[in-house]
């Protein structure tokens, strides 16, 4: 807990000092020191500042101070009045209970175990392997891409190691430290709160020019640091030579070669971890990266205005601070603000780059940034020896192809044909495995169950609902085992770049190309992915037209109906409604581009990392991490929303109908049903279904895509419940329920037609709920949310509509 979370009266023990610079300083020269103890005697009539007592005197902190003291909550605070005998007994009774595993009744002992804590934060590019080094280290499931962007939020881990426990922290992959882009806003913002006792920078062995600058700013921020030489096997492979340990004892930061996608270094890296944390790691010391004589005269004046000032520097270096107010950092500029002399200080950050813009002619921003890669320079011109080879070949000759003119986008739809083919063909054996057992399971409830209404809940519910989804989990297994692992081995990135012309046509660049192509998997994280962008209105079109990618939640309604009718033609059929998608994507969002937002020219920067081949575990992982996730969603969101439909069909239940009435009747027979006698979901699916009528849709089919709301996955489950339960019906697949024939109209509900209008509505209506949510979040505003709903929903019509009257005619 913090310092300011004491409540008057309540003492607790110092555990560590998360502030910075002179603050840190001042305070443990005060008495904060690990292991002392601290009251809270009062606060202010404004509650802010808090009055204090520590080591025999008083003293008041400010609230956002105090916020930065973390310190143990000592429950025995009025030891002190007690005799001395009976604080020794308190004390004996209080180590046993500790002992017996109840809260520690010694705070010193606990202050003690808590500083066997280390928090650490990964720092670094994109596709540095730093997800990597995270997942083999906390064991978390975490996907790694090679590509800006996949890593959009930090992702939290701990492990015990030599004695400690970390609690380690992946953050966002980023290229500097500066507020243009979200991830870079997120890192700061991460380092300035939370203040990890250590950073560990990862950077690429083989590329460390580029990885540096990045090194060079958390220089700035003084934090204590471990450099991750990552992917060093790479580096060594390829002929060069780096003198490691002198290029640390040069930067002040000690460098530890690593291998993350094999685990190779980790040990001497978190022992170094380890060494740095406790003080004894010879190679630390504060370096300034110098700016050259016509920046470093003005950041010096700078900082020390900033360092006289008690309001600003709590958080960052005065230095970092210096450099990013002369860089016009939106950030660091309402840092500033917050204190009362601000208008002098920034009055002084404009004269200074009013001179400095006189003297060379250039802006402050561009001054700076040569001077780090000199420096960068200077010091592997000492440390690093270049191979002779030739670098990258395989790239090169891969490239050649995979990139050219004429054969980049037909691979790149090869690649797309293929994929779906083995979702579709491989699939179907696991799938049909798990269909017999579905069944198996069913024809047990229906033999030892007894007649009533839980058994009809449970064989047509839950049995009919969930496992008429789960079936479907190899395909989705297999489609996300190909999607990662064409992000792992840095085809994703080409994909994006031959596709730049073509997004650029539409009013976007290449990099939104990647959270479309995410989008075939989940739409949600494709969605948060779009942070990569950098400008706002390319950003926004590309979270609006995602859920026109069509995501693996509704690719069990593509098998079951393509399965059903379109079998000899399954993967051109998948392929065209994943093109349609696309199709309407770029429809979309060049009418977005044209009547909602203005022309906006952003560069298109990406890197095209090498190619390297995935390991069968990493990609294995990330698919079945997503295997889990589809599981979970059975149990949860799936389960709950059948078991609706079923007491929304099951109900309301009216006497039975004379004996010499009663007709056994196929599924899909509505002859039976009369107004007095219709069910909710009837009378629901019967009261929309003249809008759905000119889509070829039965009311089965409208309550199936109007329950699939919540996930896409529950229009099948649905269908499931609306077409089981008919004893004259030996086949337990939905498919032969589907194909049943309609005793009143004698003829299935569907037919090749309205299975390819139902798919086609269903690829393009409106998004889930969590993708909506998602699109409110990333957005900002409700409006967008709103508009993708409605939006969606009238383009599914019209196009499922002239689908539907033109299979009509065809098939």
């Amino acid at each position: 807990m913090r310092l300011s979370e004491l409540k008057t009266g309540e003492t607790g023990v110092v555990v560590k000092i998360l502030g910075h610079g002179a603050f840190r300083k001042r305070v443990m020269e005060m008495g904060f020191v690990k292991g002392q103890e601290i009251k809270s005697l009062l606060n202010a009539p404004l509650n802010d500042p808090i009055k204090y007592s520590i080591m025999g005197y008083e003293l008041s902190l400010r609230r956002s101070e105090a916020d930065l003291v973390e310190v143990v909550r000592l429950k025995a605070c009025d030891m002190d009045a007690r005799p001395r005998a009976q604080q020794g007994a308190d004390m004996s009774e209080s180590m046993q209970e500790d002992t017996d595993g109840s809260a520690a009744a010694d705070p010193h002992e606990h202050a003690r175990r808590t500083q066997r804590t280390i928090n650490i934060a990964l720092v670094g590019n994109p596709n540095c392997g730093k997800t990597s080094l995270f997942n083999i280290a906390s064991g978390a499931k975490e996907h790694v891409g090679n590509y800006s962007g996949v890593t959009v939020d930090a992702k939290r881990g701990h492990f015990s190691y030599g004695g400690y426990r970390f609690n380690i922290v992946d953050l966002p992959g980023t290229y500097s430290l500066a507020c243009y882009s979200p991830e870079e806003l997120y890192v700061r913002r991460y380092l300035r709160d939370e203040m990890p006792d250590i950073v560990v920078n990862v950077v690429v062995a083989s590329n460390l020019e580029r990885n540096l600058y990045l090194t060079t700013e958390l220089i700035d921020m003084d934090r204590s640091m471990v450099i991750a030489l990552n992917m060093y096997d790479e580096l060594e492979h390829s002929g060069a030579t780096l003198d490691y340990r002198m290029l640390g004892e040069m930067i002040g930061v000690p460098m530890v070669p690593t291998v993350s996608r094999t685990g190779e270094g980790l040990h001497n890296l978190f022992d170094t971890i380890i060494r740095v944390y406790e003080g004894k790691e010879q190679v630390v010391r504060h370096v300034h990266v110098n700016l050259g004589p016509e920046i470093e005269p003005s950041v010096t004046m700078v900082k020390d205005a900033i360092k006289a000032d008690p309001a600003i520097g709590v958080h960052f270096s005065p230095r970092y601070l210096a450099i990013k107010l002369l860089e016009h950092d939106s950030e660091v500029e309402a840092i500033v603000k917050e204190s009362p002399d601000h208008k002098k200080l920034l009055e002084l950050r404009d004269r200074c780059d009013a001179l400095i813009e006189k003297r060379t002619g250039d802006d402050v921003s561009a001054i700076i940034a040569s001077e780090k890669y000199g420096f960068i320079d200077g010091a592997l011109a000492e440390t690093f020896v270049d191979s002779t080879k030739e670098k990258a070949k395989t790239t090169h000759i891969i490239d050649a192809f995979v990139t050219n003119r004429l054969f980049g986008f037909p691979i790149f739809l090869a690649i797309m044909l293929f994929m779906f083919w083995c979702t579709f063909e491989i699939g179907s054996y696991p799938m049909a495995w798990i269909e017999s057992a579905v069944a198996w399971i069913a024809a047990l409830v229906e033999t030892y169950m007894p007649e009533g209404p839980l058994k009809d809940l449970v064989a047509d519910g839950i049995i009919g609902g969930v496992g008429g989804v789960i079936v479907f989990l190899p395909n989705i297994l297999i489609l996300y085992f190909f999607i990662s692992f064409m992000e792992d081995s840095g085809y994703m990135a080409r994909a994006a770049f031959i596709m730049d012309k073509l997004m650029h046509r539409i009013g976007l660049h290449g990099k939104s190309f990647i959270p479309l192509v995410m989008g075939f998997g989940c739409n949600v994280p494709a969605i948060m992915a779009a942070r990569a962008i950098e400008s706002r209105s390319s950003r926004i079109i590309t979270v609006l037209i995602n859920p026109f990618m069509s995501c693996s939640a509704r690719l069990p309604v593509y098998v079951l109906l393509v399965g059903t009718f379109f079998s000899k033609h399954a993967a051109l059929v998948f392929l065209s409604l994943y093109l349609l998608g696309i199709l309407v994507a770029v429809v979309t969002a060049r009418l977005l581009r044209r009547f909602w937002f203005k022309t906006d020219e952003t560069p298109f920067v990406m890197e095209l990392p090498p190619y390297r081949l995935p390991t069968m575990k990493s990609s294995l992982r990330h698919m079945w991490g997503k295997g889990e996730q589809y599981l979970k969603k059975m149990g949860g969101i799936i389960l709950v929303a059948s078991i609706i439909v079923w007491v929304l069909n099951y109900f309301p239940i009216h006497d039975a109908p004379a004996a010499d009435t009663t007709v056994q009747l196929a599924p899909g027979d509505d002859s039976r049903i009369d107004p007095d006698r219709d069910s909710y979901l009837q009378m629901l699916g019967k009261a929309v279904n003249p809008v759905m009528e000119p889509l070829g849709f039965h009311w089965r089919s409208t309550v199936a895509v109007l329950a699939g709301a919540p996930a896409k996955e529950i229009v099948v489950s649905t269908l499931g419940v609306l077409y089981t339960g008919d004893e004259e019906i030996d086949d337990t697949a939905l498919s032969a329920r589907l194909t049943a024939p309609n005793c009143a109209t004698g003829r299935p509900d569907f037919n090749a037609a309205n299975a390819l209008s139902l798919m086609v509505f269903v690829l393009l209506y409106f998004p889930c709920m969590a993708t909506v949510v998602a699109i409110v979040r990333e957005t900002g505003s409700w409006r967008y949310g709103a508009f993708s709903i409605i939006y969606n929903t009238m383009v599914a019509w019209l196009v499922a509509f002239l689908v539907y009257q033109g299979a009509s005619f065809i098939i």
